[in-house]
């Protein structure tokens, strides 16, 4: 069996502090989205539509908002509202963690919808610039959690090859899958090959957010079953035995499916 090779959390020291790896792969993950979104905004149908690299700058400006209080408020909210509710100022205190995607989603949709309003787009037209450069981001921060040796995932056979230990998990040495790499590879990498081939041809609008919502909650829902629920939200305590995260995924997935279908229809691109 593999052990977690126990990276130091800081990647850079200064003097009693240091930036941690987890802030350097929010930092990839924003620097990621930049370099691909200015790929997107020089495509054809992108550059006719009058987008501009001062509007990918922006976009990230409103995501990253989006993403810090959506993420945060999400956890809060999804995840843990029973302890916040009697804890109100320790949700401020993001350096103790606590993000969740789902609501970094909510955070950034919101974010989305704001741009286009001020700018006299479309929420959709929007949102299909933005889909296809995400999963890389999602597949960073899935290298944070590795790298810190967090959200490690369920007890694996000991015979599998890349099986796992977390010291971190303190279980006496128990073999696990890890869980964050599965999903680097699949909500962030296999994700965005497949959004991005879909979205070098013209889409029309809706149909590029649509498939980001299904793939993204197929892929997420799959990877739970690897992971490690949260001690606090045990699975005898879930209807259908399904995580936390998975029940966030049903939604996602239906909505995706909806856009999709209804964006089909619409005879315009």
């Amino acid at each position: 069996m593999l052990v977690h090779p126990q990276f130091d959390p800081i990647a850079i020291h200064i003097g009693s502090g240091g930036v941690h790896w987890y802030g350097l792969t929010y930092l990839a993950a924003f620097g990621l989205f930049l370099w691909l979104a200015n790929l997107r905004v020089k495509q054809p149908q992108w550059a006719a539509a009058g987008w501009t690299r001062r509007d990918v700058d922006d976009i990230l400006f409103f995501g990253v908002l989006g993403v810090v209080i959506g993420g945060r408020l999400g956890y809060v909210l999804f995840y843990k509202p029973d302890y916040y509710v009697h804890n109100l100022l320790e949700i401020f205190a993001v350096w103790k963690g606590g993000m969740a995607f789902h609501g970094g989603l909510l955070g950034v949709i919101a974010a989305m919808w704001l741009f286009g309003r001020l700018r006299g787009r479309s929420f959709f037209e929007v949102a299909d610039l933005v889909a296809p450069c995400v999963p890389t981001g999602l597949a960073a921060g899935r290298l944070g959690n590795f790298i810190n040796g967090e959200l490690w995932g369920r007890q694996a056979d000991a015979s599998l090859p890349w099986a796992m230990i977390f010291p971190q998990a303190n279980d006496g040495g128990i073999p696990r899958h890890p869980s964050q790499i599965y999903q680097f590879l699949g909500e962030g990498l296999l994700l965005f090959v497949l959004l991005w081939l879909y979205s070098r041809q013209p889409r029309k609008t809706g149909q590029v957010s649509g498939l980001f919502l299904v793939g993204y909650g197929i892929l997420r829902f799959a990877a739970e079953y690897f992971r490690e629920p949260d001690d606090f939200l045990p699975l005898d305590s879930r209807w259908l035995h399904l995580s936390q995260g998975q029940w966030l995924c049903v939604p996602m997935v239906l909505a995706g499916i909806v856009i999709w279908a209804w964006a089909s229809k619409r005879e315009k691109n």
